[in-house]
């Protein structure tokens, strides 16, 4: 594995690993019963994401550019499930992190609460004090949890699927629109350009049909009309689906490839 290759392997890792926390300030919000700020915070590390993924389709872009240049790209279909895997094993700890990051939230709740300043917020959690904390808080999923998956859940299963179909579309979007601009070189910018459309159908699917279903659920568990070990169990539901869509994400991915490549040469 190459440098480049590397730091998009680490990038991926890192886009996926926050969009797998996602699910902890929720739990941190409903523990604390500050929705709002559990929600301000982790705003911050959305835009860390963000930042990583805007140098992501670079990356990946020049790749692709490289291999068409010096016609070397029998290594690429290799490359790019190797990048996916690095979206599985981020999602897969993610999900594992969740009851320790849970708890960090909600103390990094109650400490911006106090001193309403993200700065020192930072400050805190790289002090002495805060790394002993989050060394003492760290945990490991109870098996109690996953015992208790069979007991009703929050969502149907419906949404359960529509949630490993939005995963897999938003984590096979960019890769395979670029491969897919390598297998038909003459359109690869019409390829890239349609990543979007992917993307912004996975997105529909994830803010029209199955947040605000977790949403609501948040209010009714503030609202007592919820438990919240009903609430966790469905976070645990809504985490393994997400693991299961970067791994369809991977089936997926050749066939969407040339799916692109047939839209970029009728468009």
């Amino acid at each position: 594995m190459d440098v480049q290759l590397t730091v998009i392997c680490l990038l991926t890792f890192g886009i996926n690993l926050i969009g797998a926390l996602a699910y902890a300030a929720r739990i941190a919000g409903v523990r604390t019963r500050r929705i709002a700020v559990s929600f301000a915070l982790f705003n911050v590390l959305v835009l860390l994401s963000r930042l990583s993924n805007s140098f992501l389709g670079p990356f990946l872009a020049k790749r692709i550019e490289n291999a068409l240049a010096e016609g070397t790209g029998d290594h690429l279909l290799g490359d790019f499930r190797l990048i996916l895997l690095s979206a599985t094993l981020a999602t897969i700890i993610g999900t594992l992190m969740i009851p320790t990051v849970q708890r960090w939230f909600c103390s990094a709740i109650n400490d911006f609460q106090e001193h309403r300043s993200i700065p020192k917020l930072v400050l805190h959690a790289f002090a002495k004090g805060g790394i002993g904390y989050l060394r003492r808080t760290s945990t490991a999923p109870k098996i109690a949890h996953v015992a208790g998956l069979r007991q009703p859940r929050g969502v149907s299963r419906t949404v359960i699927a529509l949630n490993v179909v939005a995963q897999a579309l938003l984590t096979v979007g960019v890769v395979a629109s670029l491969y897919a601009g390598y297998l038909f070189p003459e359109y690869r910018v019409t390829a890239s350009q349609l990543s979007a459309v992917v993307n912004g159908f996975a997105t529909i699917l994830l803010f029209v049909l199955i947040d605000p279903q977790l949403s609501v659920m948040t209010d009714d568990v503030v609202a007592g009309k919820v438990s919240e070990p009903m609430f966790r169990r469905t976070i645990v539901w809504l985490s393994l689906s997400r693991v299961a869509g970067t791994l369809l994400a991977q089936a997926l991915f050749l066939p969407a490839a040339y799916l692109v490549v047939f839209a970029a040469g009728i468009v």
